[in-house]
């Protein structure tokens, strides 16, 4: 006697691949490619950031390029063109006022730039002919993803007090993301979190920085962790998200630079 799921008599489908791992668990690490390409846009920031906010600018549009596609492909809504267009015009819009306006005036900048966009945001949501489910999804995305994107404009500002400050941040995440690349969860953990320390040691010498090192490599060393461990999330695609996993942990670090070199060196 066959088995049936409901009244039309239709078999029950059979389990798509992968989907008994991802009921188990919905992260998957990135892996190593998108760890070697973090840690080359971390060295080509690491080389630029001590010429100043100019000579930075290039790897930053790069980095919120990315940025905004890798969110919207991490969210399974990849390709969205509108809200990725959206949110990385937005984090060129901050980029250009952090370049134009002082440096006791750079938060307002930042902020006023999000409040701008959340509103473009919405606009742009108006359009949208899909489910009130789907409005919501996509209105979550794309705000999401122009936070992230604006935020990483920080590093503009960052370079604005420090470059050498960003350089070291930047090549602890970079360390960092390579050594969690590891096939070893637990160790490759301890092991980026110490590959942040030890950016910070060499940068130490090599920056002028003093101890202060220390703490801008430990920094980019924690926010590459914690950018990884975003990117892993691999629910509702398939696969994982080669973009994310690149963007992401440089990304976090912006918010961590930015108010660190305020404090210790503004």
């Amino acid at each position: 006697m066959s088995v049936h799921t409901g009244p039309t008599g239709a078999e029950a489908p059979a389990p798509a691949p992968g989907a008994r791992h991802r009921a188990r668990s919905p992260l998957i690490p990135p892996g190593p490619a998108p760890a070697a390409l973090t840690a080359a846009l971390a060295a080509v920031i690491a080389a630029t950031a001590p010429f100043g906010p100019g000579a930075l600018a290039p790897a930053v549009v790069l980095l919120q390029a990315v940025t905004a596609a890798g969110w919207f492909r991490l969210n399974g809504m990849w390709p969205a063109r509108q809200g990725i267009a959206l949110a990385f015009a937005g984090g060129l819009a901050a980029d250009v006022t952090l370049l134009l306006v002082s440096r006791d005036r750079e938060p307002e900048g930042l902020l006023g730039t999000l409040g701008v966009w959340f509103l473009l945001v919405l606009v742009l949501q108006l359009r949208h002919r899909g489910s009130a489910e789907e409005r919501l999804d996509s209105l979550t995305a794309t705000a999401a993803a122009t936070l992230l994107t604006v935020l990483a404009a920080a590093h503009l500002a960052a370079a604005g007090i420090s470059g050498p400050a960003v350089a070291v941040t930047a090549a602890g995440a970079g360390a960092a993301a390579l050594l969690r690349a590891l096939p070893v969860p637990y160790l490759s953990l301890v092991l980026a979190l110490a590959a942040g320390v030890g950016a910070g040691a060499a940068g130490e010498e090599l920056t002028g920085l003093g101890t202060d090192a220390l703490a801008f490599g430990a920094a980019g060393g924690l926010a590459a962790v914690l950018g990884l461990r975003v990117a892993g999330y691999d629910f509702p695609s398939r696969f994982v998200h080669f973009t994310a996993g690149v963007a992401l942990p440089l990304t976090a670090a912006a918010p961590f630079v930015y108010p660190l070199a305020r404090a210790l060196l503004a």
